[in-house]
């Protein structure tokens, strides 16, 4: 079982000074992984239901949710960093042009020695979508659209493409992620991001339900493609409980991810950055779980 800290760029963290102090602690102790989350912007009195709550809210006013842009972010901490991966969960996809997208995310990849993770989702907020131009109704084929054109960037010598919103021919973009590509890790906890992972994804991360049944289609999807499932890996966060660890192992769990700041209805968080030293016994723990 491997660790991740989640979510680097909120809270406390978003200074810059406790930011790397956060992350180089975390690297320190064994934890394998650093994960940001992404929103460009939050409008105010916004009415899309946001899907990890009962009402439909995200903690906190749309005023104070400082969110500094991840991948600017990961970059920051790359430089302050050798070993922690630095992840994305999520970067919301449709939102972005995938070139443009491509050519961040290798570089940043290229910088940090391929220590980047990408994990992307469709969104769920349309304000947000309005506010930046991008089309809302379609937003899942883009997704799978847009990562079959990166992953084109990063891996051809001459990359083109030619689908139903991307088009390039010949666009040398260099350079390219360390090992010809990036993991890419479908977030999501619904059936249809579970059915994306199964079709294109390296990875799953359910953020609130880590479930055998969502794990299962993944698998289905994946074989159904012509995939090997068995090379799907699964992400999920910490359960307050950590006696049900071994059972999130059994359906195929190999990463949790601890939070970094207070979540409602948890009590296993990174109280703050002296704590961080006082998790490397649970983490060798459950490493060989």
């Amino acid at each position: 079982m491997k660790f991740g800290l989640r979510y680097i760029n909120t809270g406390r963290y978003v200074d810059p000074s406790l930011a790397i102090e956060l992350v180089q602690a975390g690297e320190a102790a064994g934890f394998e992984s650093a994960w940001t989350v992404d929103h460009v912007v939050v409008p105010e009195g916004y009415q899309s239901s946001y899907p990890y709550s009962e009402d439909g809210r995200m903690a906190g006013g749309v005023n104070d949710i400082p969110l500094p842009d991840p991948l600017i972010f990961m970059s920051y901490l790359a430089s302050a960093t050798t070993r922690i991966k630095l992840a994305t969960g999520i970067l919301i996809l449709p939102q972005r042009n995938p070139v443009v997208t491509a050519k961040q995310i290798a570089t940043l990849d290229y910088l940090s020695g391929g220590r980047i993770l990408l994990g992307i989702g469709v969104g769920w907020l349309e304000e947000e979508f309005n506010a930046i131009g991008t089309p809302f109704a379609d937003r899942g084929r883009r997704t799978d659209e847009y990562v079959a054109a990166m992953r084109e960037l990063w891996s051809s010598p001459s990359p083109s493409f030619d689908g139903e919103f991307v088009h390039f021919k010949d666009a040398h973009c260099r350079p390219q992620p360390i090992e010809g590509s990036v993991p890419i890790i479908v977030g999501g906890h619904s059936k249809a991001a579970a059915r994306r992972a199964g079709r294109l994804g390296n990875g799953f991360f359910p953020a609130r339900d880590a479930s055998a049944p969502l794990f299962d289609l993944v698998r289905k999807t994946a074989e159904e493609c012509g995939r090997d499932p068995a090379e799907i890996e699964f992400t999920a966060s910490l359960p307050d409980d950590l006696d049900q660890i071994p059972e999130l192992a059994k359906i195929g769990v190999t990463r949790l991810l601890v939070p970094v700041t207070p979540m409602m209805g948890l009590s296993n968080t990174i109280k703050d950055i002296n704590d961080i030293a006082n998790w490397r016994g649970i983490l060798e723990k459950y490493a060989k779980v």
